[in-house]
């Protein structure tokens, strides 16, 4: 999956962490819209725009993602933003915001842009450079998975659930931020399966999976689900395949090894 498109996924569902970045206060997310847009004359695509709802002292932010070295990036950046402003009727100021992953990517030709670039209309975010250690926060350590090693990634996961069930009270808000970092997981991970991803999370995690949750739709009452997988590891201990399990609780069989997986993963820890 490309960087942009996850970053595109994580301002349109949480536009607070956007502004939380820029050292703005997470509210003002309210009162903007988010989008991608494209110059269609030619054909310029600009990754992220921040529009503001109704306000006209409010300025647009245009977003843009790079994760490849590029000695033409400003160019092709400023571009793209005075087409935009030239074509919309919108009157508003505009800021430029550029996502890096570390500060020797950003190796674009700037000498001609010196004064965008030095006047503070432009902010430079290099996420490797980003401190989320003097207090918990659940966007500055979203972004900062990113570009988490692959040693440390799962374990920053985990922190980063667990800091959600802290400071998230929408049960919908939490299983979506779930589902947001799971596709930054599987990013970081291609050669794993989004099965083998969900065993990395185990069975806390478990009811927020959308095997689990798509089998709540199919008509399973909650109670009932769960006392099934809790007969899963004695059956297993009773030497039943995972097939046989399946069919005989009339259960998925990715919840029945997602489960059993989770079991292993305990008895190999005593």
């Amino acid at each position: 999956m490309k960087t942009d498109t996850i970053f595109y996924r994580l301002f349109q569902s949480f536009p607070s962490i956007f502004f939380e970045l820029i050292n703005q206060p997470p509210e003002i997310a309210n009162t903007y819209q988010f989008s991608s847009v494209e110059v269609k004359q030619l054909a310029f695509r600009i990754d992220g725009v921040f529009l503001p709802k109704s306000n006209l002292s409010s300025p647009i932010y245009f977003v843009e993602v790079q994760f490849q070295p590029d000695k033409k990036f400003y160019s092709r950046l400023f571009t793209e933003i005075f087409l935009y402003l030239d074509k919309t009727e919108l009157t508003n100021n505009w800021r430029g915001v550029v996502v890096y992953p570390s500060r020797n990517i950003d190796i674009g030709e700037t000498q001609r842009y010196i004064e965008l670039l030095t006047s503070g209309r432009v902010t430079r975010i290099y996420l490797d450079e980003l401190d989320s250690t003097t207090s918990p926060s659940i966007a500055i350590g979203t972004v900062k998975l990113v570009v988490e090693p692959e040693s440390s990634a799962v374990n920053k996961a985990r922190e980063l659930i667990d800091l959600a069930k802290q400071q998230i009270g929408s049960e919908i808000t939490q299983r979506e931020f779930l589902e947001l970092i799971e596709t930054i997981i599987v990013y970081k991970f291609p050669q794993k399966s989004r099965k083998e991803i969900e065993q990395m999370f185990g069975f806390s995690e478990l009811k927020q999976t959308k095997v689990y949750q798509e089998a709540k739709q199919e008509g399973k009452v909650e109670g009932r689900l769960e006392g099934k997988l809790e007969a899963v590891p004695l059956m297993l201990n009773l030497g039943a395949t995972l097939e046989q399990i399946a069919e005989s609780l009339d259960l998925d069989i990715e919840l029945v090894r997602l489960v059993a997986a989770k079991v292993n993963n305990n008895e190999g820890k005593r």
